[in-house]
């Protein structure tokens, strides 16, 4: 049996749409099963996953079975949303992350920021933040963004302020996302779609809305697709965000992937410090100097706390 090599490109429950280089599309369901080693998944395969096909001799035309799925190199997971218990990969093999978020219509979320870099983060998946709505912020509005901006550039994540509406920063935009994989997600509200139709007006067809219909299976209410972008890359559109949870993280891996926090570490007196009231915290006595983020240190103990108290119910739920 050939195999042919493509990249998954749409998922819709049990249906992936698999892209070839020539631009051929095919319709897969996946043979036997494949596992995120260590990890409940709710989809084995992800967009972005690059896929080994065999043609499906049985159904209709262009249509294949996966076979193979060829080793990742990075991926973006989330909680499922509807079991806790397990993980939603949102794509594979990214590039570039943006969060697309705003101080306005609707107020700014800035927990979620931390959030989505703690999905990034443990990969290495470079990440940006993008402001949008800019035309809408007020003196003090922007007053925020500059003491936001100056947070997250300090410790190296890409900050761009952005109008899709006026069209200030889309041109940077479009550089930073050309010949790039790049995964896009935000709450919904925040103008994503109207982003997105600014950056490549040929995706406005494609983008903004998240209902489909195959006739193979209904899709689940959090799913990615990729679209191509005209003048080079690829971008990953996500549905709206509502919150992220970690459940499936340990409480070294939230210490371990807040990048400033985890450089400070190396000089607490403690190897497993976990930066609450420890004695010679060095994490506890940045913050306290001023030198490091309070607002990144409370959000980091929110997200402590919560995976915490989880592995806590986990350890005693049949007890």
């Amino acid at each position: 049996m050939v195999i042919r090599y493509g990249t998954v490109t749409r998922s819709t429950g049990s249906w992936y749409e698999v892209l070839f280089e020539n631009g051929d599309i095919w319709s897969c369901r996946v043979k036997g099963k494949f596992r995120l080693e260590g990890m409940r998944t709710t989809n084995p395969i992800a967009v972005g996953d690059r896929v080994g096909i065999e043609e499906d001799e049985e159904g209709d035309e262009n249509t294949g079975r996966i076979t193979e799925l060829v080793a990742r190199t990075n991926y973006v997971l989330r909680q499922s949303p509807r079991k806790k218990h397990e993980v939603h990969i949102l794509a594979a093999n990214v590039d570039l992350a943006i969060l697309v978020t705003t101080i306005v219509e609707p107020m700014l979320k800035q927990g979620l920021i931390d959030r989505f870099l703690l999905s990034t983060e443990p990969y290495d998946i470079p990440t940006a933040i993008v402001f949008n709505k800019a035309d809408l912020y007020s003196e003090h509005d922007l007053m925020v963004y500059a003491a936001l901006e100056d947070i997250y550039t300090s410790i190296g994540y890409t900050v761009l302020l952005v109008s899709a509406e006026k069209g200030h920063g889309i041109e940077e935009l479009r550089d930073m996302i050309k010949d790039k994989t790049t995964l896009i997600g935000g709450q919904s509200g925040v103008g994503k779609s109207s982003l997105l139709n600014a950056v490549a007006p040929e995706l406005a067809a494609r983008v903004g809305g998240l209902s489909y219909r195959s006739g193979k299976g209904v899709h689940t209410t959090t799913f990615a697709e990729m679209h191509p972008l005209p003048f080079g890359g690829s971008l990953i559109d996500t549905p709206g965000i509502k919150t992220l949870g970690f459940n499936f993280l340990k409480e070294t891996e939230v210490t371990d992937n807040f990048r400033e926090f985890f450089a400070l570490s190396q000089n607490c007196r403690f190897n497993n410090c976990l930066h609450r009231e420890e004695p010679g915290c060095a994490v506890k006595k940045a913050v306290d100097a001023g030198e490091a983020s309070e607002l990144r240190y409370i959000n980091y103990l929110t997200i402590l706390q919560e995976v915490e108290d989880q592995n806590y119910w986990e350890i005693h739920r049949d007890v």
